[in-house]
């Protein structure tokens, strides 16, 4: 993992197969990122790597003030190799109000490599009453397979307007999130969260015919109830290799509810069950 901030700070971790079990061989970090890594996480049956990454101070910077024009950025690196899983499940990021700040992630994969990405935001410090207040957010997320080929290509970028805001464009909800599931490995987790999103967005958005005569109706008050949560799935790769989950929540303890129970069934492979 690579960090860029009002100076570079950087670390790198490899993890390699040592007498058949993976090992992180190197693990390096400069200040004040810092890599944690558990000796023991779930059952000794379990063969992953644990890593934590932390950094010290106010989050990503040790300032909560944006300075001038500048921008935090942090860009994030990683190889895949033949039959390896990588999972990254972070918590949301979570923007003060007037940060600005800007992600990048790169995946090279091979095309029998799994990986799964979560990749969210919430609306701010609600606490402090701050809500879709922050100047600036980018997150780009690429996947590349065998090294140059473009496999999968996104960007989402909020950025306040002169005339209309963050908070204005996403309304009610609270969180912004996207999960990446591709490989062999996770197929099981693939065919899951498709099957439930289309179930569960079926239920939400069918409506009965008397709430739809009565919406269509010129003179009515009534309108239609907007969903307190919102996904969709869409295929990408090679024969549908991988799925990319789109959500919009208003709360973030929804986000994390379905995060617990799409992602249950990884548990045989990282050690623990994610997000519990």
């Amino acid at each position: 993992m690579d960090v860029e901030m009002e100076d570079l700070k950087t670390g790198t971790v490899v993890v390699e197969k040592v007498m058949g079990k993976s090992t992180a061989t190197r693990c390096f970090s400069k200040y004040p990122l810092k890599f944690i890594l558990p000796r023991k996480v779930g059952s000794s049956q379990t063969d992953a790597v644990w890593i934590y990454a932390l950094t010290y101070g106010g989050g990503i910077v040790s300032v909560y003030k944006c300075v001038g024009s500048r921008c935090s950025v942090q860009i994030y690196e990683a190889r895949i190799g033949i039959d390896a899983l990588l999972v990254v499940i972070p918590d949301p990021v979570t923007c003060f109000s007037t940060a600005k700040y800007s992600q990048k992630q790169v995946f090279r994969i091979m095309s029998n490599s799994s990986l799964l990405i979560v990749d969210w935001i919430t609306s701010g410090r609600h606490e402090s009453g701050e809500k879709w207040d922050f100047t600036h957010y980018k997150s780009t997320n690429h996947i590349y397979l065998e090294g140059d080929e473009p496999l999968f290509l996104d960007t989402v970028l909020l950025e306040q307007g002169s005339t209309v805001t963050i908070a204005e464009r996403v309304q009610d909800y609270q969180v912004l999130a996207m999960v990446i599931i591709l490989g062999p490995k996770l197929k099981h987790v693939q065919t899951k969260v498709q099957e439930d999103v289309k179930n569960m967005m079926s239920e939400q958005l069918q409506l009965p015919a008397t709430s739809l005569r009565r919406y269509s109706a010129p003179s009515t008050s009534h309108s239609l109830i907007k969903p307190s949560f919102l996904a969709s799935c869409s295929p990408f790769g090679p024969q549908g290799s991988g799925v990319v989950i789109r959500i919009a929540a208003m709360t973030t303890e929804s986000v994390y509810r379905f995060l617990q129970q799409q992602l249950a069934s990884l548990e045989p492979l990282v050690g623990v069950l994610p997000y519990c």
